[in-house]
């Protein structure tokens, strides 16, 4: 038998037994692999052949656990569109983590792979659409350099998931930094003891933020990080025009990675109250919200470890609020830096906020292509008739004049930040119609192979960079549960 060079060391697995269930996947009938992720399992340091063998495929199916690994279902509550409650992996099991050759630790886990105790009367089980649809847009996320969990593998069961209709069933292997999120630390908060909450915050600083265990307030250490790298992250969705679509408080990585591929999409035409999810009737989490979400979240995740940050619960409080109030400034800092990127400034003016502003306002007045307006500055291509969105570009022109920068550099800076190509929502939707109608993966592997290299501006990439036709008919996304 092949060896895939698994080298798991299950940290999560030491913590207090109330964090999770430990529990084996639920086998399936037929499993066969269908996509794997070459390039991510060389980084891992796993053996390709050995995974897309009989033995591998048995692995990533939940048929047989690889030695080493202690597979577990983890405990976490969160607010769900505003509403608290208990959660847990319904439908997914912990196979372990997964030590690399460079020692980088990250989680393997399975999603599909069964009921457990946490389903809530769920199914356990995913359809291939979904698991398909998580596997291109995470893939197309980490290429756009934005923090993100991978996908390893996509394996059908050989068996039927019922939701509206009759679905092949699937299962996706997902590879994350790790998946405490703000969720887990509600949970411990809300029902576990203090010393349990303390043990999950030690953990979490030991594994993502060592430097805190060192500071004088190690809690208070980890509020700033947390808060610090979701505003970082929400403002690079904002600067691709990226939809979450679910950002729920288990949503919510403690490493500041984006998680759960479900309503996600991209947007086309800009409108701050873009919304796709079929579920999200009252626009909570549309794209002109998800900072204001962000800011929400970070304010739960402190109340979490308020028990933590002081023994007074009125000064623990009072240092949450100091914390937490800083997260506004903190966001439009990052967000506006990407958007001077965007523009190739290399400067900082006081005006520039503005400017950038009269651009966005200008495109959602002329109804104009949020990624393709910006390909089109980068690409020295700004033709329109329409004497406001001109002016625009002479203010623009005037102000890349002002840097003492060569042009060369505006622009070589501008395509290093502005996206050729998004994965097209209609571009997805062909390649997930293919593969599970007609079992062609081939659209799927062209539209990943144009999306790994998102700012190289190739001939082939201009096919994927038009937009979808209008439409009467707004496009919907589905949770896939």
């Amino acid at each position: 038998m092949l060896n895939a060079n698994w080298n798991f060391d299950n940290s999560y697995a030491r913590l207090p037994e109330r964090f999770f269930t430990r529990m084996r996947p639920t086998p399936v009938r037929d499993p066969k692999l269908v996509v794997l992720n070459r390039s991510l399992a060389e980084e891992l340091g796993l053996n390709r052949e050995a995974l897309a063998s009989e033995e591998g495929v048995a692995v990533f199916a939940g048929n047989r656990v690889p030695d080493g690994a202690e597979p577990l279902a983890q405990a976490y509550a969160g607010h769900q569109f505003g509403y608290f409650n208990m959660l847990g992996d319904g439908r997914a099991i912990l196979l372990g983590e997964h030590v690399t050759p460079s020692g980088e630790r990250v989680d393997i886990q399975l999603k599909g792979s069964g009921r457990t105790p946490y389903s809530r009367g769920g199914d356990g089980r995913a359809a291939l659409g979904p698991m398909l649809r998580e596997y291109i847009i995470s893939e197309a996320m980490h290429a756009l350099g934005i923090p993100t969990t991978r996908s390893l593998v996509v394996v059908t069961t050989g068996e039927v998931v019922m939701r509206e209709t009759e679905l092949p069933g699937a299962i996706l292997t997902r590879v994350a930094a790790s998946h405490v999120r703000v969720g887990t630390f509600q949970y411990a908060a809300r029902f576990l003891s203090k010393e349990e909450l303390q043990a999950l915050a030690d953990y979490a600083i030991k594994r993502h933020y060592p430097n805190g265990e060192h500071a004088s307030n190690r809690y208070v250490f980890l509020l700033e990080e947390v808060m610090k790298k979701q505003a970082a992250l929400v403002a690079k969705w904002q600067l691709v025009g990226f939809i979450h679509g679910v950002m729920n408080t288990d949503n919510m990585t403690i490493s500041g990675e984006t998680i759960d591929y479900g309503p996600c999409a991209f947007m086309d035409v800009y409108d701050l109250k873009t919304v796709f999810s079929s579920i999200d009737t009252q626009g909570r989490y549309a794209y002109g919200n998800q900072p204001y979400i962000a800011g929400w979240n970070i304010a739960r995740f402190a109340e979490s470890v308020l028990p933590l940050l002081h023994d007074e619960e009125e000064k623990a409080i009072e240092i949450a609020q100091k914390v937490i109030e800083q997260f506004p400034a903190l966001y439009e800092t990052y967000w506006l830096q990407g958007m001077r990127a965007k523009l190739g400034l290399w400067t900082e003016e006081a005006k520039d906020k503005k400017l950038i502003g009269e651009l966005l306002h200008l495109m959602y007045t002329h109804r104009l292509d949020y990624t393709n307006t910006f390909r089109a500055l980068t690409l020295e291509e700004w033709h329109f008739c329409e004497q406001e969105l001109r002016d625009w570009y002479t203010r623009w022109q005037q102000r890349i004049a002002r840097q003492g920068v060569t042009k060369d550099e505006v622009y070589e800076r501008m395509r290093q930040n502005n996206p050729a190509i998004i994965p097209r929502n209609y571009r997805v939707e062909e390649a997930l119609t293919a593969a599970v109608e007609r079992g062609d993966y081939t659209v799927m592997e062209q539209l990943l192979h144009a999306l790994q290299h998102p700012y190289a501006y190739t001939k082939e990439q201009e096919q994927y960079a038009i937009p979808p036709e209008p439409s009467d008919r707004p496009y919907r996304t589905f949770c896939g549960t």
